[in-house]
């Protein structure tokens, strides 16, 4: 079984396969607590350094994380890009950018039309532009301009994920992380769920150093300093805060100095630098687009330089089970995954309720959320 950390291949596996079978808003302001000592200096904390693609490497329980950066154009009646810009792309399966932007497996709409999951979890941080959401339980949303969408996909899901392009008169640019959470053994068979986390209501870390320079960070999971995340999916690896999971989006000033505070030793944590021109980590200069795996158990220090930067950071303690992925199911066994393929095949996950598999909203929704159990929310 392929164990490849790829989505463009998890999700094209999934025509193989079928054919062969198948809050609380909180906020908190503290001092940056700046380390550098002798002590911070003494002791290296940089494991590895590594230039960032399409796809990000992740330390156990993530799986995978993708950036997707796309400068999609004026939208058409049906929300997507003109028919003349859709020329000379693999369309169903383009992964290339070519005038700023990918199709992915969308064919009008960009995006991700309907596909089945099965054990682990994805988490998706949207900076900019939108996400329509469809799923096979008659769950949908809107959600993008910094809302979190957390979603469980336990024993079996199908979802959409399309990326309309809702302005006529203007560029529709997209940015967005999704980050794969796996699932330990004992939850992966747990009833699908999803939670929205709405921009609004996030926690968010606040802090200046010593020259009054400002870090701020949106905090997903876990806890940075007095500042803890809103509850995630409650059969989530990073539901017990003794796995230590933590997803911190961070923004640093121009100049700032900060510490990452340690966490226990035996963590895996890993910091993504993905806009900025260089920082310097304890003491190493790091380019734009390169992740840091570091040491958990030792402070952090980050000096940015005369620009805004920004980090993203993953962390968690690993799940100490073999994990074997194929296409769009991330199981423990081969067996598993076979069955996985099989019972898709006999019940679609609960079938598509929807006229489309890439299924969009109306131009003129604002953000939404619709749960299976019938509750709505709605953010505008």
């Amino acid at each position: 079984m392929s164990t490849k950390n790829d989505r463009r291949s998890f999700l094209s596996k999934l025509t193989v396969g079928t054919t062969a079978v198948l809050t609380w808003p909180f906020s908190g302001v503290t001092r940056s607590g700046f380390v550098n000592d002798q002590k911070s200096v003494d002791v290296n904390p940089i494991r590895n350094i590594k230039p960032l693609g399409f796809n990000w490497e992740t330390p156990n329980p993530f799986l995978f994380c993708v950036h997707h950066d796309d400068q999609f154009p004026q939208g058409n009646e049906n929300m997507g890009p003109d028919k003349e810009l859709l020329k000379g792309r693999d369309i169903g399966n383009d992964f290339i950018i070519k005038d700023g932007f990918r199709m992915y497996h969308g064919t009008k709409v960009p995006g991700f039309p309907g596909h089945p999951h099965r054990g682990f979890e994805t988490i998706t941080l949207v900076r900019e532009g939108l996400i329509d959401h469809a799923d096979s339980l008659g769950a949908a949303g809107r959600y993008g301009f910094g809302d979190v969408q957390w979603m469980t996909a336990g024993e079996g899901v199908q979802h959409s994920e399309m990326f309309p392009l809702i302005n006529e008169d203007k560029e529709n640019p997209l940015e967005l992380f999704q980050i794969w959470l796996n699932l330990p053994r004992k939850s992966k068979m747990v009833k699908p769920h999803f939670k929205m986390m709405w921009k609004e209501d996030q926690s968010k870390y606040s802090a200046r150093d010593e020259n009054g320079n400002k870090i701020k960070a949106e905090v997903i999971a876990g806890k940075l300093g007095d500042v803890k995340a809103p509850a995630p999916p409650p059969d989530s690896w990073a539901a017990d805060e003794n796995n230590h999971v933590g997803v911190w989006n961070i923004v640093l000033n121009p100049n700032a100095k900060w510490t990452l505070p340690k966490a226990p030793k035996g963590v895996n944590r890993t910091v993504y630098f993905y806009v900025g021109k260089s920082i310097t980590v304890a003491g190493k200069e790091i380019p734009r687009y390169h992740s840091i795996e570091v040491e958990p158990d030792v402070d952090l220090p980050i000096i940015n330089h005369d620009h805004v930067s920004r980090i993203l950071v993953l962390q968690g303690r690993p799940i100490d089970e073999p994990v074997i992925q194929y296409g769009p199911f991330v199981m423990n066994s081969k067996e598993e995954i076979q069955q996985a393929f099989k019972d898709y095949q006999q019940t679609q996950f609960g079938g598509w309720p929807w006229p489309r598999r890439d299924q969009v909203h109306d131009r003129n929704e604002g953000r939404f959320a619709i749960h299976a159990d019938g509750r709505k929310e709605v953010k505008g």
